[in-house]
């Protein structure tokens, strides 16, 4: 825990006056106190009712405390519900995704793995589905509706290339619409052209200015492929762009390291997996990597990642809450002190 306007908490130091005032004052109370011409029995009258009489002081006192504290609005992480409100999962539907070292395959393996994480996501959080192989392209939009994103898995069709960095470009425009990000001019470059009829009334996009990366918590893309890019944006020019927009990229590798003896007969060796690369566009933007050469092992790292998402722990100002507890224990000072003594502390 941490203080905004930690000079406050000097006056803490005056906390101790007060059971030092309530004593003085008890004291005072006991030589004006009429005497009894019958004292035992007074005694054995009050008997084992005494400490009530130290309760409500004792709750003003913290009460009092708690107000103080509160004064230096006081920071504290704190495990919070799922802040975000989008999952982007931007799936490799390449042709080596038919290798079979991830058994049946590893298209077959993905698929099952993204439909039971989609499973034990909470259902407030809505999924969008990117594929990526030479192109890229949204299979379904950001949606509630989980069967018709399994219907958009079932349906996954391979393609020739991998262009990892366009996938993330793509996951990033579905994020941010009002960005302007294009992923053709991205490619190819910007050119002159016409504008389209919908594009006139479009006012331009404003500048981007870097955020941390890992600091915008209203989505997260978790990134599967089982090769390295072949086409398409580069990879780490594309993760530069989530980290300034502060995304967070969780990356899966599929399938084995270095090992080239499961791929189809004339299957390219730079289709292997680019562990180096994924493992930097993690470390960029403030996500994981994690590298499954099994069905269980992918499994197990979907169930890792949801787990992970759906509580975050956040800086978080507390002033509101100590504010809060010491109005209900100044209250329950109040209402003891009536009940018992039919008097205000």
């Amino acid at each position: 825990m941490f203080f905004q306007s930690p000079h406050y908490l000097w006056l803490m130091l005056a906390l101790p006056l007060l059971p030092l005032a309530y004593l003085w004052l008890l004291r005072r109370r006991g030589k004006l106190a009429v005497r009894y011409s019958s004292l035992g029995a007074v005694r054995a009258a009050t008997a084992g009712r005494q400490w009530r009489q130290h309760v409500p002081p004792a709750l003003l006192l913290l009460a009092v405390a708690g107000l103080l504290l509160a004064t230096a609005r006081p920071m504290a992480r704190v495990p919070l519900p799922w802040a975000r409100t989008t999952i982007v999962l931007a799936m490799d539907v390449s042709l080596s995704m038919r290798v079979s070292d991830v058994q049946p395959t590893r298209m077959v393996a993905a698929q099952e793995a993204a439909k039971l994480f989609l499973q034990d996501l909470p259902r407030k959080i809505e999924v969008a589905l990117v594929t990526f192989a030479g192109s890229t392209q949204v299979a379904h939009a950001a949606t509630l509706d989980r069967p018709a994103l399994v219907a958009a898995i079932d349906g996954f069709q391979m393609q020739r290339g991998t262009a990892v960095g366009s996938a993330i470009v793509t996951s990033l425009a579905e994020l941010f619409p009002d960005h302007g990000i294009n992923l053709e001019e991205l490619t190819y470059g910007s050119k002159p052209r016409g504008k389209s009829l919908d594009d006139k009334d479009k006012p331009p996009p404003q500048p981007l200015t870097p955020v941390a990366p890992g600091s915008y918590n209203a989505a997260a893309i978790i990134l599967l492929t089982d090769g390295r890019r072949t086409t398409g944006v580069d990879t780490l020019e594309a993760a530069k762009m989530a980290a300034d927009r502060g995304v967070r990229i969780h990356v899966i590798g599929l399938g084995s390291v270095g090992d080239s003896s499961a791929m189809p007969e004339g299957m390219a060796i730079y289709l292997q997996l680019d562990e180096p690369t994924l493992r930097e566009v993690a470390r960029m933007t403030g996500g994981e990597y994690h590298q499954a050469g099994t069905a269980e092992a992918l499994r197990s790292v979907y169930e890792n990642l949801g787990s992970r998402v759906q509580v975050q722990t956040r800086e978080t100002e507390v002033t509101a809450l100590l504010a809060l507890l010491a109005a209900g224990l100044a209250l329950a000072a109040g209402g003891l002190s009536l009940l018992w003594f039919r008097r205000v502390v």
